[in-house]
C-alpha cells in the first residue's frame, strides 16, 4: 500500500495445514529466506515452529525493493490460539485490523476468527467502565496483547496502541460492526458510525456471564491469581467470586 512508509516492513503470516511439507517446498524455492537453521531441513524447522507461540519466522526477506518478514503457523495452533488465546500471539494481531490476502473454506477456522473478535469484546467490556466512546473500545481491545508486555508497562511506548486506533478507526468499525451490532449492551448507530455504550452490566450476574464467555487459558489465569496452588476450586466458583470482587476489571487485566 502506498500509503505506508517504504521503509516499513511488511509482516506476513502464513496459516499451513501441513508445516512440514510447506518448509519442504519453501526450501526448495527460498533457500536464503532460512537462517542456519536450513541445514537441519523441514522436520526441524517445523519442530522449532511448535516451541513458544508457535510460530516460525524468517526475517529481513527482500521482496519488491522492500523488506519483509514472514511468520507460519499451523492451522491448527492458530485455531487454538483463536479460540482459547493460549499465547494470545497471533489471535492479538487478528483482534486488530490487517488484510487477508487468501483464505480457503475452513469453516472451523472461520469461525474460530469470529470467535476470537467476539472474545476481545468480552474482556474489553469487563475493563472498561459503565460509558465509554466508540475509540474507548477499540483502545482497550487492541491494548489486549500489550497487557501482558513488559516494554508496554514500563512505558517504552504508552501512545503504541492510540497510534494503532486513531488513524484505523474505520477498520475498527469494519471488523467489529457485526458483533455490536448484536450486542444488547450497547447501541451501534451504523449510519452514523457511532457507537453508544447504554450501560455495560456490571452487577455480579452480567460480569460472570462474561467472565464465563472468555476463552479458557484466560479464565485461568484469572483463577489463579485469586486460588492459592492446591486448592482445586471449580473454575465457575472462583470465576462467580470474581464477579462479586470490585476489583473484577483489575483481575481481568492482570490475567
Amino acid at each position: 500500500n502506498s500509503s505506508y512508509p517504504q521503509d516499513n516492513m511488511l509482516d506476513f503470516v502464513f496459516a499451513v495445514d501441513d508445516a512440514v511439507t510447506w518448509h519442504m517446498m519453501n526450501l526448495m524455492k527460498n533457500r536464503s529466506h532460512y537462517s542456519f537453521l536450513k541445514v537441519f531441513g523441514p522436520k526441524q524447522i517445523s519442530n522449532v515452529q511448535s516451541y513458544g507461540a508457535g510460530i516460525y519466522y524468517n526475517t529481513l526477506v527482500p521482496c519488491n525493493g522492500r523488506m519483509i518478514k514472514y511468520g507460519v503457523i499451523s492451522t491448527d495452533t492458530l485455531i487454538d490460539d483463536l479460540l482459547h488465546w493460549r499465547t494470545l500471539y497471533v489471535a492479538g494481531r487478528l483482534q486488530k485490523p490487517v488484510k487477508i490476502l487468501t483464505q480457503n473454506e475452513n469453516s472451523k477456522l472461520q469461525a474460530a476468527l469470529i470467535g476470537n473478535l467476539k472474545s476481545a469484546v468480552t474482556a474489553a467490556f469487563l475493563m472498561l467502565p459503565e460509558s465509554f466512546s466508540e475509540e474507548d473500545l477499540y483502545t482497550q481491545i487492541a491494548g489486549l496483547s500489550y497487557s501482558g508486555d513488559f516494554r508496554m508497562v514500563i512505558g517504552e511506548d504508552r501512545s503504541k496502541v492510540q497510534n494503532i486506533v486513531k488513524p484505523n478507526v474505520p477498520h475498527f468499525q469494519k471488523l467489529y460492526s457485526s458483533i455490536l451490532q448484536d450486542c444488547p449492551q450497547v447501541v451501534y448507530k451504523h449510519h452514523l458510525g457511532r457507537l453508544e455504550a447504554s450501560g455495560i452490566d456490571k452487577s455480579p450476574e452480567g460480569q460472570f456471564t462474561q467472565l464465563m464467555a472468555l476463552p479458557r487459558a484466560l479464565q485461568q489465569k484469572i483463577t489463579s491469581l485469586v486460588d492459592p496452588p492446591g486448592k482445586n476450586r471449580d473454575v465457575e466458583e472462583i470465576l462467580m467470586q470474581v464477579a462479586h470482587d470490585p476489583d473484577c476489571s483489575f483481575m481481568v487485566h492482570q490475567g
